[in-house]
């Protein structure tokens, strides 16, 4: 996994690597193709780990989480819990 790239970017090389089409690695983790687009086109963010880790299986590849700094003047760890001012 090259640094500095989004998962979007990731997932679609490994789907070209693995030579899948969005309908086919849709109907992997089943799913279907217009919802796998969606995440494609940037929906990523608000994908549920379990989708995440679906994903991952059918690319035969390991899903790693990382924790980085964040840019400065950011809080975007917020959870639902938390008020905002």
């Amino acid at each position: 996994m090259r640094k500095g790239r989004s998962l979007q970017e990731h997932i679609s090389e490994k789907m070209k690597e693995a030579g899948l089409t969005q309908e086919e690695l849709a109907r992997r983790i089943g799913t279907k193709q217009p919802a796998l687009s969606r995440l494609e086109r940037g929906g990523f963010q608000k994908a549920k780990i379990e989708t995440l880790i679906k994903i991952a299986n059918a690319l035969n590849v390991k899903l790693t989480i990382q924790f980085q700094p964040r840019e400065a003047g950011t809080n975007t760890n917020r959870s639902k819990d938390q008020k905002t001012a």
